[in-house]
This record gives structure tokens, sequence and C-alpha cells, in this order.
């Protein structure tokens, strides 16, 4: 028997099918020969558990029944389809992304302690664009504008470390240490996903909900807020993306 937990940053449709491929992996490992039932319960507190055999007990609810045959030809379908819509989604972001940078005026190159700064979360920014199908180009573009590469970072609103979280938005997105530089880039990155689903990939829009918040952005009928220091972040963190474009195209 295994168990998922539901409280995961990474989006709903990629951590089903991750799911789904460890479990269709394991018991292919397990019952090379007889096919295996796969049953899926799910308690009060949507906690999610995989078993081979039926499991007791009145605080779970039966959710499906598969042969482990068919819960392979499922999985094979749903991989596929959402690495169709990631890939679509991903070419969609790519254009705008490309659109808004031609657009906008290239900043200065980071140089001196900066780029010592730069340089020792480069891993780290790079492992969680990557997990949450960004450019480390503008993971760089946003902690630059943000922090400065500065860990320690603290704002006057209470916004914290590299990616100046807001702690209500560390909790929701599962950072438990929000100065830890881990933690916060992931969390920041986690967001910044959210906030690209949630405006349909405008890169605009996303800043601009990072800045002030989704719900200004929707207060504003989906335009960028008219807030002085919303949009001067918003241009400044699309001049630090042309900036990172610019050095990795030469």
């Amino acid at each position: 028997m295994c168990a998922a937990s539901s409280a995961d940053p990474l989006p709903s449709d990629w951590r089903r099918a991750a799911a789904l491929s460890a479990i269709c992996l394991a018991w292919g490992a397990c019952a090379p020969v007889a096919e295996a039932d796969v049953f899926k319960y799910v308690d009060a507190d949507g906690n999610i558990y995989f078993s081979d055999e039926p499991l007791p007990g009145d605080h779970l609810r039966l959710e499906w029944k598969r042969t482990s045959t068919r819960l392979v030809a499922e999985n094979k379908e749903q991989s596929q389809t959402v690495l169709r819509r990631q890939e679509e989604a991903m070419a969609r972001i790519q254009a705008r992304l490309d659109a808004h940078t031609l657009s906008g005026r290239p900043s200065g190159p980071v140089s001196g302690s900066m780029s010592v700064r730069r340089e020792r979360y480069r891993e780290l920014i790079e492992a969680n664009a990557s997990r949450y199908g960004l450019s480390a180009a503008l993971l760089h573009a946003v902690i630059r504008a943000e922090s400065a590469y500065r860990e320690n970072a603290l704002s006057n609103a209470g916004a914290c470390g590299l990616m100046q979280l807001m702690p209500g938005t560390a909790t929701r997105f599962g950072v438990r240490n929000i100065w830890d530089p881990a933690e916060n880039i992931r969390g920041g990155a986690a967001y910044l996903r959210f906030l690209l689903d949630l405006f349909d990939g405008d890169l605009r829009l996303a800043l601009a909900g990072y800045n002030a918040g989704e719900n200004a952005v929707k207060k504003y009928d989906y335009q960028i807020p008219p807030y002085r220091e919303t949009q001067e972040y918003v241009r400044r963190v699309l001049q630090h993306l042309a900036t990172e474009r610019l050095a990795h195209s030469s």
C-alpha cells in the first residue's frame, strides 16, 4: 500500500500522472505474471491511498478499482495528454516571453558582488525552473528585481528572502522556512507558475500579480493595476529578463 499527500504545490495534472506512473511501475515489478487489482481510497482529509487489496475502515472511501493492465493503459494515455498540454502551454508562454522581452530595453549586466551571489544560487534557480516549467532567465530576473540575490532581504511590508515571499504566500505554497534559499526559491517559482496558469501565460499580468497579488489584477479587469510601484516592477523585471536572454544568446 502507498499513500500520496494532497498538499503538493505541483500542478494537479502533473502530480496525478507522476503518481500513477510510480504505481504502475511498482505493480509491474511486483506482479509480472498474475494481473493484480489496484484500489484507490480517499480519507476525509483528502489523503489518497493505493493498495493491491481492499482496505478496511469507515474513514476510507473507495474511489475506484482498476486492473493493473487497465491502469497502465490509462496512465499512458493521461501522460501523453498532460505532456501535450504542457508543451502547448510552454509554447504560448514562450511566445509571450519573446514579445515582452523584445519590447523591453535591457538593463545593465549583473556585475561585482551581485554576480557572486547570482552564481551561488544558479543551480537552485535552474532546478526550480525545470520543476515548474519556467525559464531560468525569468527566475533570475525576478530575484534580481526583488532582492538583488540577497537571501536576508526584508521589505518594509514584511516580504522575505531572495524572492521576497510574504509569509501568507509562503504558507500557501508549502514553504516551512521562508529564510532557507532552497525553500524560498521553490515557493516563489511555484507562485509564478500558478500566476502564469491563472492568467493564461500572460507574463505581464503574472508579474503584476506577483507584486500586487492576483486579486489586484482581477480587480482591475485583468489589467496591470494602476499602482506606480507595480507598473515600475513589471517594467524592471522585463528589462532584467531582456538582459538575461541577451546574455544567453551571445
